[in-house]
C-alpha cells in the first residue's frame, strides 16, 4: 500500500545548527502513528515539514512525498492545493491557531466552501451553512447554533480545540496530523477529545499522525511510534513492542517515568 506520507532522510538545518537530521517515518492510509519525544526533539518541526510550513530560515533536505507528491523544493502556492485535501492540521494552542477576529462559524464556513470549490460544488451561503452546523455536531459542541455565533475568546479550551478540530475536518483530509492537541487541556477535556479523535479518525478512514511528548495519550491513540530525541530517532515499532519492551535508554527512561507517574497517582500500571 503507497503511504499518504513518506518521510525519508529528512534532516533540517537552522544557521548552520542541526535540528532533525535523517528522520524516516511513513503513514499508510487509515494507519496512526506517533511521533514522541521531549520538547526541542524535532516532533513538531518533522510536521511542519511534511506540510510544507517550516518557517524563514529553516532548510529541509531529504525527501517528503505527501499523498504523491513532493514537498521540499516544491513553491509555496504549488502546496496549496495538498493542504486541507491531503493533510490538515490541529494545532497544540486552538485560541492562537483560532483567528480571534472571526466567528467560529465564520472561521469554519471558510474551509467548508474552500474545499466545496475544490470539489466543484454548491458554495452557497445555505450549503455552507449546513454543513457547518453538520461539522459542529460531528465535534459534539453543545447547542452548534450559539458555538457558530461565537468569538473563540467566548469559548472554553476544550470547544476551541474541538472547533479546531471541525474545521480540520471541513477540508476532508486523507491524513490529520495533531500536533499536541490536548496539551493545552484538563485531564477530563483531554480523554473527551482524543476519544473524539479516535472515533473521528475511525469513521471517516483517515490516517493520523499523533505528535506528543505524553506516552500514555499515545498509547491509547495509535498503533505504531517513533521515538524521537535531539531530531533524531532512537526506536520505533508497535505500541505494545516499544512501550512493554523499550530497547533504547531514552525510551526506558521515559516508559519508566511514566510509570512511576502513574504509580504517584494510584493508578495500574
Amino acid at each position: 500500500m503507497t503511504p499518504i506520507l513518506f518521510i525519508d532522510k529528512l534532516s533540517i538545518d537552522a544557521d548552520g545548527k542541526r535540528l532533525v537530521s535523517e528522520v524516516s517515518v511513513s503513514v499508510a492510509p487509515g494507519e496512526r502513528v506517533g511521533l514522541i519525544g521531549e520538547s526541542g526533539s524535532g516532533k513538531s518541526l518533522t510536521a511542519l515539514a511534511a506540510i510544507g510550513l517550516l518557517s524563514d530560515g529553516l532548510k529541509a533536505k531529504g525527501s517528503i512525498l505527501l499523498d504523491g507528491h513532493q514537498v521540499i523544493g516544491t513553491r509555496d502556492r504549488d502546496l496549496v492545493p495538498l493542504r486541507g485535501t491531503s493533510a490538515a492540521v490541529i494545532f497544540q494552542e486552538p485560541l492562537t491557531a483560532l483567528d480571534p477576529l472571526m466567528k467560529i462559524g465564520q472561521q469554519i464556513g471558510e474551509a467548508v466552501r474552500r474545499r466545496a470549490r475544490r470539489d466543484g460544488r454548491s458554495a452557497d451561503r445555505h450549503a455552507v451553512e449546513v454543513e457547518v452546523m453538520d461539522l459542529l455536531d460531528q465535534v459534539a459542541l453543545p447547542d452548534p447554533k450559539r458555538m457558530a455565533r461565537s468569538w473563540p475568546h467566548q469559548m472554553s479550551g476544550g470547544q476551541r480545540q474541538r472547533a479546531a478540530i471541525a474545521m480540520a475536518l471541513a477540508c476532508r483530509p486523507k491524513l490529520l496530523i495533531a500536533d499536541e492537541p490536548t496539551t493545552a487541556l484538563d485531564v477530563t477535556t483531554q480523554a473527551e477529545i482524543l476519544e473524539l479523535l479516535g472515533r473521528l479518525v475511525r469513521d471517516r478512514g483517515m490516517a493520523l499522525l499523533f505528535i506528543s511528548h505524553d506516552l500514555p495519550v499515545v498509547a491509547s491513540t495509535v498503533d505504531r511510534v517513533v521515538v524521537l530525541r535531539h531530531g533524531q530517532i532512537v526506536e520505533q515499532g508497535t505500541v505494545g513492542d516499544v512501550f512493554r519492551h523499550p530497547n533504547h535508554t531514552y525510551t526506558q527512561t521515559l516508559v519508566a517515568a511514566a510509570r512511576a507517574f502513574d504509580t504517584a497517582l494510584g493508578l495500574p500500571a
